[in-house]
């Protein structure tokens, strides 16, 4: 078996001349990643495979933060005035970020203004 011949439609990233077992990983400097690379792999490292693997599993998952929830999060009150309507919508916009439809950033931002709004009604003295 010759894994010294690459094709180049199936490899874009190995350039003529290079070396076939070494990593084809360009740093912004041009150098040329030590590492042995791996035809299984796309030609890269362990490392940099795993990288770009990583990178384009977080481009495909991207979220839209546009997107409306307030029907699912709120539920038909659109208030949220009592200790267990918070805990409702709480507990909905946890369903809602392991379900990967919401993101942990924009689920910190309402957990933040719930908190606020939680703490901002004051509470009645007996």
């Amino acid at each position: 078996m010759n894994t010294n011949s690459h094709s180049s439609t199936l490899l874009p990233l190995v350039r003529t001349g290079a070396e076939p077992g070494r990593c084809n990983h360009r740093f912004p400097n041009g150098k040329r990643c030590r590492l042995p690379g791996s035809d299984s792999q796309l030609g890269l490292c362990l490392r940099h495979f795993t990288m770009s693997a990583a990178a384009e599993l977080s481009r495909r998952h991207a979220h839209d933060d546009a997107e409306d929830f307030s029907a699912e999060l709120l539920g038909q009150p659109s208030e949220l005035t009592s200790t267990v309507q918070v805990k409702q919508f709480l507990s909905r916009l946890l369903l809602l970020v392991t379900s990967g439809r919401i993101s942990p950033r924009r689920a910190a931002v309402l957990v933040y203004i719930t908190n606020q709004l939680h703490f901002s009604h004051t509470s009645p003295r007996r």
